[in-house]
């Protein structure tokens, strides 16, 4: 059990495992990092609970700790449905007091509806079959829980207007979808703002983000590409983070206006669906 009272979360048991090991074997954290190849701030964090390594840094661990694939077979037992360069983002927004996220190309994952998932899911596949498509779903539906069940964290959710439109699933899913959100905003579980097509360059044009506050430590910012991200945890890099938030944020339309916005669209959804049942 923690100061705080809570349990230790997967991270820190990990990285209290790492820290024994580490030990036991007689290697400082320099001396491990150079096994590892890897820097000791990285190995710092490891053992602190903020990082997890990737599946290629765990092998080298358990080569370096001669603990027989320990440190890889414990990353396998996370849940399968997580990319595990997201594994570390997705237990820090269970502790997060504050959400901000950037949605350029599409819908948060916590926002999703489970249609609008399954149809990610299968765009980023050339092959999937229906049980992986299920798993991945409800691995999903399960993470966007976190902002079902009380007013923790606060959530600020700034959309690209070409995510509302852009047909994801259909138009009946992309109705549900945008309808979800904007009675998200509506019930005061999230503050929504649209960023026009209309206001036209912005700070975030580049990436999305995804900034995440806690009460008893730093804040971070989560950027991500193609089949990978990056964790940043530098105060620096974090701070321009959040200053390219407020600089879109002051870009983007009203609160009213944007959930009105965002009703707007799911409804010419639904009218382009009746159009296609009509014909």
């Amino acid at each position: 059990m923690k100061a705080n009272g809570k349990p230790p979360t997967a991270r820190e048991k990990y990285g209290n495992e790492l820290r024994l090991r580490r030990l036991a074997a007689g290697l400082t954290q320099e001396a491990l990092a150079e096994q590892v190849v890897c820097s000791p701030t990285l190995i710092s964090h490891w053992e602190a609970g903020r990082r997890l390594p990737s599946p290629d840094d765990a092998r080298r661990i358990d080569r370096a700790l001669g603990t027989d694939g320990f440190f890889e077979r414990w990353l396998e037992n996370r849940d399968p449905a997580i990319p595990y360069y997201f594994a570390t983002v997705a237990e820090l927004e269970r502790e997060a007091t504050e959400i901000r996220h950037y949605g350029g190309a599409l819908i948060p994952g916590l926002l999703q509806t489970k249609a609008y998932a399954r149809a990610v899911f299968e765009a980023y596949r050339p092959n999937y079959c229906a049980e992986e498509l299920d798993e991945l779903v409800v691995s999903r539906t399960k993470r966007g829980q976190l902002l079902d069940k009380s007013s923790k964290p606060e959530t600020w959710v700034l959309l690209d207007e070409g995510a509302l439109r852009r047909r994801v699933g259909g138009s009946e899913v992309m109705a549900e979808q945008l309808h979800k959100v904007a009675d998200m905003a509506d019930s005061g579980r999230l503050r929504l703002h649209v960023l026009t097509l209309a206001s036209g360059a912005h700070s975030l044009m580049e990436s999305m983000v995804y900034l995440l506050s806690f009460a008893d430590a730093a804040p971070v910012a989560w950027v991500e590409g193609l089949r990978t991200g990056r964790l940043l945890d530098d105060p620096a890099m974090v701070a321009a983070c959040h200053t390219s938030y407020t600089l879109a944020l002051s870009d983007a339309a009203p609160r009213e206006v944007s959930v009105a916005l965002v009703r707007s669209i799911a409804k010419e959804h639904e009218h382009a669906q009746h159009r296609a049942g009509d014909r």
